[in-house]
Parts: C-alpha cells; structure tokens; sequence
C-alpha cells in the first residue's frame, strides 16, 4: 500500500470540508433557481408539490443549505445521494444511454460525491463536528 505524504495528510479533512460545502453550494443553486428564480435565468418553476419533479427544487435547497452548514450531513448526503441517482435514472437516462448525450453527468457526480460523504462524514468545517465537541 502507498504511503501518503505527510505534508498533504493533514490537509485532508478540510478538503474534504471544502467538497462537501462547495456541492452543497453548487446544489443550492439549482434549488434556488427552481424554487426563487434566483440567480436570474433559469426561469423559476416554482412549487408544485404535487409532482416528483415539483419537489427537487425544495430538496435540492434545503439539501444544499444543509451540506454548506454541515449539519445532518451524513443523513442529508444519503437522501441526496438517492436522489441524484433517482434524477438521473427518470430524466436523463431515458434520453440516452451516455451521461454526455443526455445531460445526466452532474446528477450522476452529484450522486457519486454525496455517497462518499455519506461514508467519509462532513469534516471539521462542520455544525455536526462543532456540536459533537470537535471530534470527527
């Protein structure tokens, strides 16, 4: 097994602080273009909860506000984590069955780096680690 330098080691857990709060931004974004009209462009839908594509803007916003603070992260990652993958598998992947044709490769990332948080937890940058005294 390699082993890791020592130097870059320790800067691990804020990395993995920063994935977690630069997705949750990004995610934030979708939602709050969906839900608000905010940022200016996406023409926002806005809140027809009684349809499954009516409730990705409120998840994707309260998600996203939830991983930028860290808070709830490794249950927050899980629900997101599915439902990325479930994003992707009724909308994109019925277009094509290649993630570039039919415009599914961030959900599938999304997917992906939500399912790592899951395991890897939130990092130090986090209302879970500041609740839970500082301990990872």
């Amino acid at each position: 097994m390699a082993r890791r330098s020592t130097s870059l080691a320790g800067w691990e857990p804020h990395f993995l602080s920063l994935l977690r709060i630069v997705s949750g931004l990004l995610l934030l974004q979708h939602g709050a273009q969906k839900v608000l009209g905010f940022p200016p462009g996406g023409g926002g839908q806005g809140i027809n909860l009684s349809t499954l594509a009516g409730w990705s803007g409120p998840i994707e916003l309260v998600g996203g506000v939830l991983m930028v603070l860290g808070l709830f992260s490794r249950a927050t990652a899980f629900i997101l984590s599915g439902f990325t993958a479930v994003a992707y598998w009724m909308v994109h992947a019925p277009r094509s069955p290649y993630p570039i044709n039919n415009g599914g490769e961030l959900a599938a990332l999304y997917c992906f780096v939500f399912l790592y948080l899951v395991f890897a937890g939130p990092g130090p940058w986090s209302l879970d680690n500041a609740l839970r005294g500082g301990r990872r």
